[in-house]
């Protein structure tokens, strides 16, 4: 925490100590997020590039000068970060790209990138004392702070909020971790408002991301990683899905952090993107007016949040990066997370590749040009949700064990050659 100089509030600016379980301005209420402050001029003299490189430790914890944990403080085991990056030249032309950077945060511990929020959560919680830690979910916060939890032996519990659309595939994830689990007759919302309800009676420690400013820290170590492994030239744009907006506020605050520190001179543009059934933030980002709660209507569960509570430094980030929202269907999602399974072998949950949707559909409009260098974060596996997996990939071969049949239907089907 040596270099974290205060909180403060993006409504109104006042300031605030950096305390674990300072979540809201107090004179703001709900619209008082708060933003961890750096001192950046002493970051530059004491962290370079070079003591970076020879940092052994290949967690997100390397990134350390610039997060706001306490020296002392136990870190969750779990290999959280070090997630890797890919160039595909088959991706990019089939998207009429010359290049595109897949990152995989399907990759970390329990499968998404919010296990970096959730892993911060677990350092905060502890400084704060708590001993529960809690949060609602669609699923993979959920699933990413019961196993960074259960990491610690024993020292917290979790308590966590579903709706009860939540995929099979991350209950049991979390049932397996050892979580309190509740699913919530209703939708994302009615799991939120009891879940707030529930850390306010208790006194839990509070996870959710988009009222906990030190989420937001974790999230940033994405593009702090990808920056660090493009050695430092990122691409002209950076691509993430939306929900609650936590995820891409906090690329924007890790650009603005290389940035500060002069690790980056060249700021990529970022986009951000929506799926059409449930799209408040892009509705908002471009009519200039105040968010309009909506329904959650498609199959990227992950992205689902009819009512985020980030929405302010979502569209903020994105704005200051003089960047874009766009928003895709679902059979648009299906067909990315086929096209991604079919040129990189990376399996992507439907919130996990809606944002290659999203580049294809800025292409095709001119908006990304061809020869634009584009970065991609995948930001869930599609073990996750296995059921709408399937619903995106064709049916196997179903067969009997007839090898003159099966040639049969080779050829037909284009496999070999009759």
């Amino acid at each position: 925490m040596e270099n974290v100089s205060h909180l403060s509030c993006i409504n109104c600016g006042k300031e605030y100590k950096p305390l674990p379980d300072r979540y809201l301005c107090y004179d703001c209420g709900d619209k008082g997020l708060l933003e961890v402050e750096y001192d950046y001029e002493k970051v530059a003299a004491n962290w370079s590039k070079e003591e970076l490189a020879n940092t052994a430790d290949q967690r997100i914890w390397r990134y350390r000068s610039l997060l706001p944990i306490e020296d002392d403080t136990p870190l969750p085991p779990l290999a959280v970060g070090n997630t890797p990056i890919y160039e595909s030249k088959k991706l990019a032309e089939e998207l009429g790209l010359e290049n595109i950077w897949i990152k995989d945060d399907g990759l970390n511990p329990t499968g998404s990138l919010k296990d970096r929020a959730s892993a911060m959560a677990v350092v905060k919680a502890q400084e704060a004392d708590a001993k529960i830690i809690s949060c609602s979910s669609t699923g993979n916060a959920a699933s990413s702070l019961a196993g960074n939890a259960a990491s610690m032996g024993g020292k917290l519990e979790t308590v966590i909020f579903v709706p009860g659309r939540a995929p099979g595939g991350k209950l049991a994830q979390l049932l397996i971790y050892g979580a309190n689990v509740v699913s919530v007759q209703g939708d994302y919302q009615a799991a939120y408002d009891l879940s707030a309800a529930a850390i306010k009676k208790w006194g839990w420690y509070n996870r959710n991301a988009a009222i906990n400013p030190y989420m937001v820290e974790g999230k940033k170590t994405s593009v702090l990683e990808m920056a660090e492994q493009m050695d430092f030239d990122l691409p002209d744009w950076l691509v993430f899905s939306v929900g609650d907006g936590c995820t891409i506020a906090g690329a924007w605050k890790a650009l603005k952090d290389l940035k500060e520190i002069g690790f980056i001179e060249k700021v990529p543009r970022l986009l951000g993107v929506q799926a059409e059934g449930c799209a408040p933030i892009t509705s908002s980002f471009y009519s200039g007016e105040p968010l309009t709660v909506v329904d959650e209507n498609t199959i990227a569960d992950s992205i689902a949040v009819g009512n985020p509570r980030n929405f302010v430094k979502a569209i903020r980030g994105v704005k200051n990066s003089n960047g874009e929202m766009i928003n895709v269907s679902d059979e648009e999602i299906y067909e990315m997370m086929r096209l991604l399974g079919r040129t990189t072998g990376i399996f992507g949950e439907p919130a996990g590749v809606a944002g290659l949707a999203g580049i294809r559909k800025m292409v095709s409009k001119g908006e990304i040009k061809s020869n634009s260098r584009v970065g991609f974060v995948v930001t869930g596996n599609g073990l996750k949700d296995v059921k709408n997996a399937r619903e995106a990939a064709k049916e196997p071969l179903s067969i009997k064990p007839d090898l003159d049949l099966l040639e049969k239907e080779f050829i037909q089907q284009g496999v070999i050659k009759g």
